[in-house]
């Protein structure tokens, strides 16, 4: 019997790669996407779909006790369900806390629970680090989310470690990034027509993932069997913003790049107008008070020494390497 694994999110950007990897694992593979979600990266024939009521506790029961009655159990849940911008902001909690609880404690009731559930957390749930000396945040450091984002993936989190004997692992990225991400991308569209914005005039180091090495990280956790531990993942070295500048352009061709230094204020002013003007159109805005907050942010390095000894995860793509596959790709589809 193959190894079954459902993926949640499988419609959004980290998804489509992890269920590619499932699929490249023979994995018999389930995506969990809404039926109104694109599947523009999910035409493979093998892929299993299902929707999942995660709002409503009993059909989402009902659910699962259908499946488990057709299909049996899912041997492995990646879930990577969430939203990292709302139109609503109480949205934050309802999907990315809410979900996770109903959809939990659904798989308990109904004896569904898979040897390890992964959940797609955040680097921010952990907040604010030592923005003077640039100590790497730790896992055994105390958690102060400072966005309606990470507070939200930080309650998902402990919600996971009430449920006792319970098979979590959670995942901690940095800034994730790859083929048709779009936060990234409109940076590289910036730095393609000549200018790179910067937040403030204090220093700031930055870390990134090549979504190719999350996903490797994903699957090397379920190889190691590892349950209820938590992960902070990141290419393992810190850049600061001229770095990233320079690979971009050099990417593209571009020899002549303006930096343009936007002053906290600003981007704050800048920001509450963008949501509140998305708002009222009924859209979301990438500029938002929760975005201003990463901006603002001076030190995101994290230590990343336990998925390094515990999982053997060793990322594979630098910074450099990561920008130029993505620029080849953006470039190949017309987006750059």
């Amino acid at each position: 019997m193959s190894t079954r694994i459902l993926i949640t999110g499988a419609g959004g950007f980290i998804g489509g790669f992890i269920v590619e990897e499932a699929l490249s694992r023979g994995y018999e593979t389930w995506a969990g996407v809404r039926k109104t979600t694109s599947r523009e990266h999910l035409k493979n024939p093998a892929i299993r779909f299902i929707d999942f009521n995660y709002g409503n506790p009993d059909l989402l029961a009902d659910q699962l006790r259908e499946h488990k009655r057709e299909y049996g159990k899912w041997d492995y849940i990646v879930h990577n369900l969430g939203v990292t911008k709302c139109k609503n902001p109480d949205d934050f909690d309802r999907i990315n806390y809410g979900f996770v609880k109903n959809f939990t404690e659904a798989l308990v009731a109904t004896d569904m629970v898979p040897r390890q559930f992964i959940l797609m957390s955040s680097l921010g749930a952990w907040g604010l680090g030592d923005e003077k000396g640039f100590t790497p945040i730790r896992p055994t450091d105390t958690p102060h989310p400072n966005t309606r984002y990470g507070q939200s993936k930080l309650k998902a989190e402990r919600h996971l470690q009430s449920l006792e004997g319970f098979p979590y692992v959670v995942m901690r990225p940095t800034g994730v990034y790859g083929p048709y991400e779009k936060d990234y991308y409109l940076m590289m569209k910036s730095i393609k027509c000549g200018f790179d914005f910067i937040v403030g005039y204090k220093p700031q180091l930055i870390t990134f993932i090549y979504v190719k090495d999350l996903v490797q990280a994903i699957f090397k956790a379920i190889d190691r069997g590892v349950t209820r531990r938590g992960y902070f993942l990141s290419e393992g070295r810190a850049y600061t913003s001229s770095q990233f500048r320079r690979y971009v352009a050099a990417a593209l061709g571009k020899r002549w790049v303006i930096p343009v230094k936007i002053p906290i204020a600003g981007l704050w002013i800048v920001s509450v107008i963008a949501e509140k003007g998305a708002a009222l159109l009924g859209k979301t805005s990438t500029l938002n008070r929760d975005k201003f907050r990463i901006m603002k942010q001076r030190n995101w390095i994290c230590d990343i020494s336990d998925a390094r000894n515990e999982l053997g995860f060793e990322p594979q793509y630098s910074l450099e390497r990561g920008v130029n596959e993505c620029v080849k790709w953006y470039r190949e589809h017309h987006w750059l």
